[in-house]
């Protein structure tokens, strides 16, 4: 078995890309809401906190922030 907090690595990436872009919470929670997908700053950001969220949900963050690709490489 991993020694791998999956939770703690799967929010770093979400905040490492938001970094890359220059993006706070409330700009991704808009670019979300543009899609269609009602969010907001506060449930990101307890979110991305908790680590608790569906793969589903990082996809959603993934096509708001235009990503095209995702490494891996360094979990």
């Amino acid at each position: 078995m991993s020694d791998i907090d999956f939770k703690k690595e799967a929010s770093k990436i979400i905040k490492i890309e938001l970094t890359k872009q220059d993006l706070d919470y409330e700009q991704l929670a808009q670019k979300m809401r543009d899609m269609g997908i009602d969010e907001t700053k506060a449930n990101i950001a307890n979110k991305l906190h908790r680590g608790t969220f569906s793969f589903a949900y990082a996809l959603s963050i993934f096509k708001a922030l235009r990503l095209k690709k995702l490494n891996l490489e360094d979990l």
